[in-house]
């Protein structure tokens, strides 16, 4: 009997055909809708391989409950869903996709930034409104990127892609994290500050930090309260990372200028969600690494990761 895989989200053919050719190989119908707990458990029972993403919760229960399972290939460099500890009591190899959507998810950052900063969304909602009447001194101003301080939380490979990407306009570059990295101050110029320091002197707050014990809850009032009043905060990591009735309260306030968040506690949010009624606030819906060139290379890391470890072989990236 050939082991099986099941796919928790509706992926392209051409993506699973490399599949297919060894192994059953099931998919959950649907795109844009999560597969349901219930069905997911019952899939995972008899699964020698999952390929999930995010909003897949691979607990200690499911992973218990699945005696044929070997892999799970989570579509995401973060693994926040997936309960590492428990996948090695069982033996069960965790592959998640890093590298592959380092420039990308930086790409998105930055154009979350300067979204944010220059009121891009906002103007572009302006005109279309038919509220252009006529042009004036301010109309729109939004605030300098160029020589200001980006201060970045969390120094990873995609930190460091940022990094590269302010230099480019002549920005000040601080950064926090859990260990200092000299090789990066040397090769790209950044300073190492302390978290609090950071938040005093930077004009941008930009987290990319992974979501765990220590960053979760980070951004507080206090925090928010740290940060100059003209300065914009983005968030591409992890939502429960930020605390977001103290970030709302802070842009209602005018403790800080703005905010531009790709990700947020619970996802997905409704048209309700406080945040995104507010002017200061631009919204993605959690898409740093959609391009289509990483979503596809990403999938295609996914498979390949599952098809080592079947046969019998080291996967290409696991954790």
């Amino acid at each position: 009997m050939k082991p099986s895989i099941y796919i928790t989200r509706k992926l392209p053919e051409s993506v699973i055909t490399p599949l297919q050719k060894e192994f059953e190989v099931d998919m959950w119908e649907h795109e844009d809708v999560p597969v349901p707990r219930d069905i997911l458990l019952h899939k995972a029972e008899s699964a020698s391989a999952l390929l999930t993403m995010l909003s897949d919760k691979i607990d200690r229960e499911l992973l218990q409950k699945s005696p044929s399972l070997r892999v799970v290939a989570n579509l995401a460099v973060g693994h926040d869903n997936i309960d590492l500890e428990a996948a090695k009591e069982v033996g069960v190899t965790i592959c998640n996709t890093p590298d592959v959507l380092t420039e990308t998810t930086a790409d998105l950052t930055f154009g979350l930034l300067m979204a944010t900063a220059r009121r891009i969304v906002e103007a572009d909602r302006y005109i279309k409104e038919g509220k252009w009447k006529s042009w004036s001194p301010l109309l729109l101003a939004g605030l300098d990127i160029h020589h200001k301080t980006i201060g970045i939380v969390g120094m990873g490979s995609i930190g460091e892609a940022v990094a590269r990407r302010a230099k480019g306009f002549n920005m000040n570059v601080l950064y926090h994290n859990r260990s200092r990295k000299h090789a990066v101050e040397r090769d790209l110029g950044v300073h190492y500050t302390t978290f609090e320091e950071l938040l005093t002197q930077s004009d941008f707050v930009v987290v990319l930090a992974p979501l765990n014990e220590d960053t979760e809850g980070m951004f507080q009032d206090e925090q928010f309260l740290l940060m100059k009043d003209t300065a914009i905060f983005i968030n591409a990591a992890r939502g429960p990372i930020v605390n977001e009735e103290a970030l709302e309260q802070a842009v209602k306030r005018g403790d800080i200028a703005g905010a531009g968040l790709d990700v947020f506690e619970v996802e997905p949010i409704d048209a309700d969600h406080p945040l995104i009624k507010l002017d200061q606030v631009v919204a993605l819906p959690h898409i740093g690494s959609s391009s289509k060139e990483t979503r596809y290379e990403m999938m295609a890391l996914c498979v390949e990761n599952i098809h080592a470890v079947l046969k019998g072989n080291k996967p290409r990236t696991s954790l």
